[in-house]
């Protein structure tokens, strides 16, 4: 049989001595690997009041380098780790000579929004996005060049 038992959000100084946690009889536990330290929280984007994270490497916080597909190109590209599709799509139009709004960009094989943030999405250091061009902006285009009022010189 299993025995449950609930976390608490914060731990009360009575039950914590200098040397470390304790597991409510007043004895320290360090082969348990219970921490010592004070839990630290933080706000996301999405609004969600969560556990920080102790990463030693990033912290979630650091530069991550994605690795941008086009068609026929490839580029790397490094961008924070917080950053959102639309800031990246910025980024790429200066690359590409593709303005944002002409850009679709697929991570996991769905586009993604402008709005929404790499980290949620689950972009790490090396990824892969694909960048496509709107297919309403190439029709828009073959329309132009096709048009009998337009002439083009060479």
């Amino acid at each position: 049989m299993i025995k449950l038992r609930s976390k608490r959000f914060s731990r009360s100084s009575s039950k914590l001595r200098p040397g470390g946690a304790t597991h409510g009889d007043g004895e320290g536990c360090k082969s348990c690997g219970m921490l010592t330290s004070e839990i630290k929280w933080e706000l996301r984007p999405g609004g969600m009041l969560v556990q920080k994270r102790e990463c030693k490497e990033s912290g979630g916080e650091g530069v991550i380098t994605i690795r941008v597909s086009t068609v026929s190109q490839l580029h790397d590209i490094s961008v924070q780790a917080t950053s959102t599709f639309g800031e990246l799509k910025m980024l790429l139009s200066l690359l590409t000579n593709l303005e944002p709004k002409e850009q679709r960009l697929l991570f996991k094989g769905k586009e993604r929004e402008n709005h929404e943030y790499l980290h949620m999405i689950g972009v790490r250091d090396k990824d892969k996005v694909l960048l496509l061009e709107d297919p309403a902006n190439k029709e828009r285009k073959l329309r132009v060049i096709r048009s009998p009022h337009c002439t083009i010189s060479v």
